[in-house]
């Protein structure tokens, strides 16, 4: 008998830390107007070099690929 109930709290233990991720997810999303880590910036509001330098090379390539079917 000792041992189920040594198995039953092993496995209480066992459960609650598996799940306690999803509680404190829980928790955290309740707190600041169901933001779950406050504010937070939306993506792609940010300038990144990357994306500037992706832009300029598509506007590159539409202004030569247009260029080339005006000329003909």
């Amino acid at each position: 008998m000792g041992t189920v109930i040594e198995i039953f709290v092993v496995m209480l233990v066992v459960g609650a830390g598996a799940f306690a991720p999803l509680g404190y997810f829980i928790y955290k999303f309740g707190q600041k107007n169901s933001q779950p880590f406050g504010e937070t910036e939306p993506h792609g509001d940010s300038p990144s070099f990357v994306n500037e330098l992706v832009e300029k090379v598509i506007a590159l390539v539409k202004s030569k690929t247009s260029g080339s079917k005006s000329k003909s």
